[in-house]
Formats: C-alpha cells, structure tokens, sequence
C-alpha cells in the first residue's frame, strides 16, 4: 500500500505566498484554493513576474529561506515507517530542491519549468494534465492501492481515484464539495486517519 502526499499545505508552506509576503504583491498568494483552473492560474503569475521583473533566483533566494511545517518531518518520518510514500505535487524542480533536503529527500513526481539564460521564467512544463491522478491510477495497474492526502482543489483528482482519500487543512469550501473524504487538521489527527482509512481499504 502507497501513501501519496501533496506538497506544499500538506509538508510545506505555499511557496507562492511566501513570494507574495516578501514582494507585497497580493496576487500571488493566489493558489489552487482560489483558482481551480491550474493553467489560468499559472499563467496569471508568470505575467506579474514579468510585469515586476521578477525571475526565478528572485523565488530561489525566499524558498532558501523556508522551512517544512512544525512538526512535517517527524510526521514523514512515520509515515515512512508505515507506508511507501510518494509526494505528488504540482511544484517545480527548481523549487523544491532545498525543502526537499529538509525532509530527507522523499521521492517527488511533479513539474518543470522553462527558464531563459538570465533567470526569466519563460513558461512551465506539466509532465501531463492532470498529473496526480494519473500517476495514482498508474501505481493502481501496478497493484498497488493508494491512500492519498492533500489541502486544495487540484488533489481532489487523486483522493477520488485512491482507494482511500484524506483532506489536511482544507478550505471549508472544498469539504463542502466533497464531504466524503475526512478532514484533518493536524499531523496526529492526519496520522490517525492514514490508520484508519488504511484499515476500511484492508477491509
């Protein structure tokens, strides 16, 4: 059995409002939560970078000041001990690498982006639509069953398709739209939930 984890709300903080909070630009701390549509909102950000001659050292340098969430690696740690884990998340490469090493490098699906000589964010590459539910149903065709936890909109996909689903800090809009999966909101009522579902999909 996988667990499959979401990144950032989940491990991390919003590594878009982090931005937000150090350039004082109140559209960046637009996420997932906000805007469902996953290329609208990313579109919208990388013409505010331009607008504001912002590149990516300019995101490295706030991400390099960063931390996982109070108490995320001891959880991870767990889970770890409990589960095969993989992180599902619609972040970037060149983000992730320093939080990553806070957390001891669990292993990491997620995107890329298309970056210009200096430092310009030019586009982004998902490594396909609807990453995390795919990746999800691929483990599937490999026998194995998933119990997937995340905080926003685009985890939805992968908590419908796992055999089990579990929200973590959500906005109460989204448990409004699906009241099926428990809510957590924190690491030891998500610790327990992972037990508890893992025992319904052992049946």
């Amino acid at each position: 059995m996988l667990a499959c984890l979401d990144l950032e709300g989940v491990l991390i903080p919003e590594i878009w409002i982090a931005f937000a909070e150090k350039t004082g630009i109140e559209q960046l701390r637009l996420t997932t939560r906000d805007i469902p549509d996953y290329d609208e909102l990313m579109r919208g950000r990388l013409k505010i970078l331009d607008d504001n001659n912002l590149k990516l050292p300019d995101i490295q340098k706030v991400i390099g000041s960063m931390e996982p969430m109070q108490g995320a690696r001891d959880f991870l740690n767990w889970l770890k001990s409990e589960f095969q884990v993989i992180i599902l998340s619609d972040t970037f490469y060149q983000f992730a690498g320093p939080l990553m090493a806070q957390l001891d490098y669990p292993t990491l699906f997620c995107n890329s982006l298309v970056v210009a000589e200096d430092g310009r964010i030019e586009d982004y590459t998902l490594r396909q639509p609807d990453g995390k539910t795919k990746a999800v149903k691929a483990l599937q065709s490999l026998n194995f069953q998933v119990i997937a936890s995340g905080d926003s909109y685009n985890d939805t996909g992968m908590l419908v398709q796992a055999e089990g689903g579990i929200f973590f800090k959500p906005p109460e809009s989204i448990t409004q739209e699906f009241p099926q999966f428990p809510v957590t909101h924190n690491y030891d009522e998500l610790k327990n939930a992972f037990i508890e579902v893992r025992a319904k999909v052992r049946g």
